[in-house]
This record gives C-alpha cells, structure tokens and sequence, in this order.
C-alpha cells in the first residue's frame, strides 16, 4: 500500500455488501446468497477500500490465479456486475474478454442469472442475450461480451475489464487493446484478470504471472498492480493434501476434497495427467499436456564441462538449421572413454543480430541475456548466415575429433556439400520415428542415470523443457516440433549428435543398440 494511500471502510463494506445481495447460479449453491469466502472478501475489500489520496482507487490491474473449480466464474461475474450497476459510474463501459466468445459467455450467461434473480437489479437492468450484452438504465452502462477475434475495434471508454482464464489468449493483441489507454478517460478504471496457470510460457498471461510474481516477492513495485496468486510451489510435494489446500482456498466449499483426491488417484496411475492435475488443480504452470523431460533430472546432470579438457577427443556433431530466420543449433557429442564416464554434451546457438531485440520482445525469452553471456551467438544481418556457422563449425574442427556431423534433411544441401567440402563427413539423419525413437529413448536413459553431462546450458535446458513427444501405436517416439510449445532445436540437434556418438563409439567399439537392442519404454 501507498504510504499516502488509505483503506476507506465504508466503501469496502459497500463492495462486498452490492455482491452479497447476488445470489449463487449453478448446482447445490443456486438460489442461496452470494456469500464472500474470506480469500474472495481479502480480494473486494483491498480492490474497492484502499484509495489514493484523490478518493479513486489504487489498484486498476488485479490479477488471480487460482486453481479449477475455487468460483472464478462467480467472482468474475459479480465483479462485472459491481463495475457496471454499482459504481456509480456515468456510461460505465465494462467488457468480458476471453479467447473465443463461448468462453467470454461463460461469465455473462452467470450475470446475466445473477440479474434475473435480483429484484433491485432485475428492475433496473435490460439484458440482450442474443447481443451478450446487460444495460444498466439508471446510468447508461453496460456490460457486453467480447473475444480474442474483436481486438482491431478501438474506441472503446473502459470502465471495467473481466478477463476470464487469460492464460487462453491466443496473443496479446486482445490484452493491450483493452488495457493500453483504453481507460484514460475514466477516473478509476480497473481490469480484472482472472485464470488458471497455463502451459505457454511466451504468453500475455506468463508475463503478467511473472510480474505479480515479482510483486508479491518484493522484486518489482507497481501500487497499481494487486497480484493474486494461489498454487503448489515447483519444489512442493504433490502428493501431499496440505499442499492441495495451500493451493485451494475453497476446497471442501466449492470442491470436495474426495473429487481432488479421486483425480490425484487417476494421475498417480496414468502419468499423462499428472500435468493435467498439476496445471488445473494445483495451479502450476506446466510447459505441454504431457511431459516428457523431467527437468530436475536433467539439472542433476549439470556436470563440469571443460572445453580444454575436450579438445583432441573424439565426438559427433548434430546439426539443426531449423530456417533462415530461426534458431541455428549444432551440438557436439563426446562418447565416454571408460565405463565410469559420460556421455558429455556441448551446445552451440545462433540467431540474426537484427532481429535479437525484436525476438526478445516478441518471444518473451531472454535472448539478449544469454547472447551477452555467451550462450548464443549473432550472425550479421535480419538472418542466419549460414557461411559464419559453417567457418564456426571449420574451426571446431581444428580443436575437437569431428568423426560425423548428422543433419536433418531439410534445408541443409548446401551447408552439406560446403562442410563435406571442408573434409567433414556428414551424413543425414531422418526425423521420423524409425531414426528419432532409438536415441531419443537413449537420452532419457542417460539422463535418469546421471551419465549425461550439459554444463547447466541454459538454451539447451530451455530446448529440452519444450519437447512434447508423439508415439506411434508400436511405442516409438519422437520429438513433436509443431506440437511443442517453443524451441526445441538444440534437443533435436543433441538427439542427432547422441545416436551417432551411441552407434560409433570412440574408435571401433559396437554400438549399445547391437549390443543391447532398441530401449522400449
């Protein structure tokens, strides 16, 4: 709170008193008051009470996350209903926003109930159903539904913002129309975003998470911003009911604990959900539907790796050209010299310097940060000038025991024939499952055995906690690159550059697949 701020009672009273007299919809609640839970009231209370020095509220963002089935749906629309019939705002103009507009009638098609069973609002409200839209008489203001596909429709005079499960949004086009001075006309405007975690880390909701992250803990100061957030921790126990109610602060209200307990069952059996139960019931963000990398596996293979101590030895190259405007990777693999070592992996990155601000903004990851560090590399101009990787990958090979680059089909004839020119021997590698499945199980094998070492890359770390894996109905797989959420180049290179140092070892040795046979797991 602002040290000039102040928390005026009687205009949270106000808040909380217009919502109680609303009255429950759905199931075993409908036709019984709206009564606050004591997180929901914290909420109305800070967003409606405290006030600046001016008499107008402090807070115009609000964000609350929260897990499935907490009332979202409820809150969101007796919010909506306070901004448009309550305020006291001339021509208020308040908008319910979501993805796709059945999403956005979610929260209206509850107001719009709320209104029907309350006689004060009833007589003083015009609902258009088939417009999506409530119109309150007495001041003019309305609330009217709007989706992803209406963001180009500027002009509007924001009073109020619903934002119903934001980490939805396709992009973020819908989110700054309706937040970027589309309220500057009014006095106290307030958007109200409310969601459940999502899985697309690039997203307009992972930002705005990220910030009230950062608020909550003290790394960033916005007093316009109230951040809200309920879930599980990543180094919290899942399977722990405490951690479920730390995460919940309706459970056993608005959700039985037995039907928590009942999905925490069905994950624990089938591990595809367990992200599912995760994301939806403890509020986590999961990168896709079904993880395959265990990442805290894959940081306990963060091993020393000395370039020094490589040079001379024996290793096999992946090469991911990925298009002209992308992400390049070329991974290096060193095949272990005895039984007790590891497979030692060294990544190398490249992207445009042209387009490196453009991507950090776009993107929203840290390309600028690891360029600096020496993570990634730059080639001149708006794209990937292959020639500068191809003089890279030359010098490479003066330090290190090039044995085989493999490359992915795609796009790389030339780059072939100049690095074959160069005395390279490089040799293609399909990327179907046939050719993907055997290395890519290998890697996983690798990785819970702790007999992989990456050097904590960061890029690479990134890469592989993208992958979302397809199987095919024998139980091959491979890395899915339209289904991943984001970058996976380096972990298709590290596959490639690992199947090679497997089959071909340091000198003459047999590879682990005639020896072993193909992984099925």
């Amino acid at each position: 709170m602002l040290k000039t701020s102040t928390y005026d009672k009687k205009s949270a009273d106000y808040a909380v008193n217009f919502i109680e007299l609303l009255t429950h919809t759905k199931g075993r609640w409908a036709g019984k008051k709206f009564k606050l839970l004591d997180w929901q009231k914290q909420i109305i209370r800070d967003l409606f009470g405290i006030l600046k020095p001016d008499g107008y509220r402090q807070f115009n963002t609000a964000y609350i996350e929260i897990p499935k089935k907490m009332g979202k749906s409820e809150l969101a629309a007796a919010v909506a209903l306070l901004l448009c019939c309550g305020d006291g705002e001339e021509r208020a103009e308040v908008y319910g926003c979501a993805a796709d507009r059945g999403q956005a009638t979610i929260v209206f098609d509850v107001a719009a109930d709320m209104v029907r069973m309350c006689p004060a609002l009833n007589r003083r409200v015009k609902i258009l159903t088939s417009q999506k839209r409530i119109i309150y008489l007495p001041t003019n203001s309305f609330y009217q539904v709007l989706s992803a596909e209406a963001y180009s429709k500027h002009g509007f005079n924001i009073h109020g913002v619903v934002f119903d499960e934001l980490h939805t949004q396709p992009n973020r086009k819908l989110f700054d129309v309706m937040t970027k001075g589309s309220g500057d006309a009014r006095t106290q405007p307030l958007y109200f975003l409310i969601t459940t975690a999502g899985t697309d880390t690039n997203s307009i909701c992972y930002e705005t998470h990220q910030k009230a992250k950062d608020i909550i803990s003290g790394r960033k100061i916005d007093h316009t911003f109230y951040p809200v957030i309920y879930g599980a921790d990543e180094d919290d126990d899942w399977s722990d009911e405490k951690v479920w109610k730390k995460a919940n602060p309706s459970l056993g209200v608005t959700v039985p604990i037995e039907k928590v307990r009942s999905a925490f069952n069905s994950a624990k059996q089938n591990p595809a959900e367990e992200n599912a139960f995760r994301q939806l019931r403890l509020n986590q963000w999961v990168k896709q539907s079904v993880r395959w990398m265990p990442m805290d596996k894959w940081d306990k293979c963060d091993f020393n790796i000395s370039e020094e101590e490589l040079e001379g030895k024996v290793c096999y190259g992946g090469l991911d050209l990925s298009s002209t405007t992308d992400m390049t990777s070329f991974v290096l693999v060193f095949p272990p010299e005895a039984e007790e070592d590891k497979y030692k992996v060294l990544p190398f990155f490249w992207i445009p310097e042209d387009t490196l601000d453009l991507r950090v903004k776009r993107d929203h990851v840290p390309y600028d940060l690891w360029q600096k560090q020496g993570y990634i590399k730059t080639t001149e101009g708006n794209v990937v000038h292959y020639g500068f990787i191809e003089k890279f990958i030359e010098k490479l090979g003066e330090r290190f025991n090039i044995r085989e680059i493999a490359f992915d089909r795609w796009g790389a004839v030339q780059m072939v024939q100049n690095l074959e020119g160069m005395g390279f021997t490089v040799v293609p590698f399909g990327q179907g499952f046939k050719d993907m499945s055997p290395p890519t199980k290998e890697l996983m094998k690798l990785t819970l055995e702790q007999k992989l070492a990456h050097g904590g890359h960061p890029v690479l770390r990134w890469n592989m906690d993208n992958i979302f894996i397809r199987r095919d109905p024998a139980g091959n797989i491979k890395a899915d690159k339209e289904k991943s959420t984001e970058k996976i180049d380096g972990a298709i290179a590290t596959i490639m550059a690992l199947d090679r140092a497997i089959r071909c070892g340091n000198v003459s040795e047999e590879s682990v697949y005639d020896d072993r046979g193909l992984l099925f797991m």
